[in-house]
């Protein structure tokens, strides 16, 4: 799945790698899918292999995780390198309990756009689904390999039907808003049409879950958990983005009221001293050179400083890019426009000469405008 909503806040996860300046992260919530995948496939191994023993069961069954797992960030980089190549900066990537999320900073603006983006994930899917399954032609029938790779060829193919559903947040949701979008030359009919068709696949979701209770289906404690909690994700999913189609900038709002003072320190300061030196504000830093280092990154500054606390503050930097510099004297919707389509946790705020005037945190930005709508 893709996502053009305001990102969760930084930290909460593993760094896996970047790839072309985009966060790989695996959220904790990740090992709790796994543990229940070995838990649940356990026993199905050891149902289709007889001779298979409970060490070797749970291992296979482990193996499968970890490959559902590298199917599903296939998937999500399908959607991160189509959007780079459009011209769309992607936040971070992020392999949470129910899949993968890209997180694009910035809402296409083409209809084409949108649905290309939303596609490329499902079809990197299909893709390993048919190589997969190739691969079960080829393997020796009935053996731990063979199943494991068959496992891999169906729970593919399960990934892309599930993420083709005409629904918000699912890429089907996506393609079907760029459709609407393209046709009707709104993309706010877009999202309410695949907002509709995002709370029937929820509606249906139930119903197929309640449907095994009721048939008294060997599963059906399992597909009614699995279900209701699918379904609250793609109704809450959906909601969001009709929120976020619709929500108006709150009247009387103020830029100054979210930005923060500004303090400058040297970037070889150790970073428990920049800590407790920013109390609340914005901290900038500087190298002896006079060349600003970049904006000290809260998360990572206490992190760094709960293992090596006189290490260089400059360690825990995010760079400041000329994107991330906003000029004061904007109108307020252009700066809100700007924070939400530009991948950084902050910003520099600056006068009409140029000098830093304060520090603006996208936390603090969407704090502000939840609050006040």
């Amino acid at each position: 799945m893709s996502s053009t909503a305001p990102p969760a806040p930084p930290g909460g996860g593993l760094l896996l790698f970047r790839f072309r300046g985009v966060p790989v992260v695996l959220a904790p919530s990740w090992w709790l899918g796994a543990v229940a995948i070995v838990v649940l496939y356990t026993p199905l191994v050891e149902r289709l292999l007889p001779g298979a023993t409970t060490t070797s069961s749970v291992a296979l069954a482990a193996a499968f995780a970890v490959l559902l797992g590298l199917s599903v960030l296939a998937h999500e980089m399908g959607h991160c390198v189509t959007a780079l190549r459009l011209g769309l900066p992607v936040r971070r990537l992020r392999l949470f309990l129910l899949g993968g999320l890209a997180e694009i900073a910035r809402t296409p603006r083409r209809p084409a756009h949108e649905g290309v983006v939303a596609a490329a994930g499902p079809a990197v899917s299909i893709v390993l689904a048919a190589l997969f399954g190739a691969m079960v032609l080829v393997l020796p029938g009935q053996g731990a390999l063979w199943l494991l790779v068959l496992e891999c060829a169906f729970a593919n193919v399960a990934v892309a039907v599930f993420n083709l559903l005409p629904g918000l947040p699912l890429d089907g949701g996506r393609m079907l808003r760029a459709g609407v979008w393209a046709m009707t030359g709104r993309r706010a009919t877009g999202t309410r049409a695949a907002a509709v068709g995002g709370w029937v696949v929820a509606g249906l979701l139930v119903a197929w879950a309640l449907w095994g209770v009721a048939t008294e289906s060997p599963d059906r404690w399992l597909r009614l958990g699995i279900c209701l909690f699918t379904a609250w994700f793609v109704v809450a999913g959906a909601g969001g983005e009709l929120a976020a189609e619709q929500r108006p900038l709150p009247e009387g709002f103020r830029l100054a009221d979210v930005v923060r003072p500004i303090l400058q320190l040297p970037a070889e300061s150790p970073v428990a001293d920049a800590l407790a030196a920013a109390a609340g504000r914005g901290v900038v830093l500087v190298r002896a050179d006079g060349v600003a280092a970049g904006l000290l990154d809260q998360a990572a500054a206490e992190r760094l400083a709960a293992s090596s606390p006189f290490s260089p503050a400059e360690l825990a930097a995010e760079p400041i890019r000329p994107e991330s510099v906003l000029l004061a004297s904007e109108p307020v919707a252009d700066i809100v426009d700007r924070v939400r389509e530009t991948a950084a946790w902050q910003f520099v705020v600056v006068d009409d000469d140029g000098r830093p005037s304060g520090v603006l945190l996208r936390t603090d930005l969407g704090a502000a405008l939840d609050g006040a709508g």
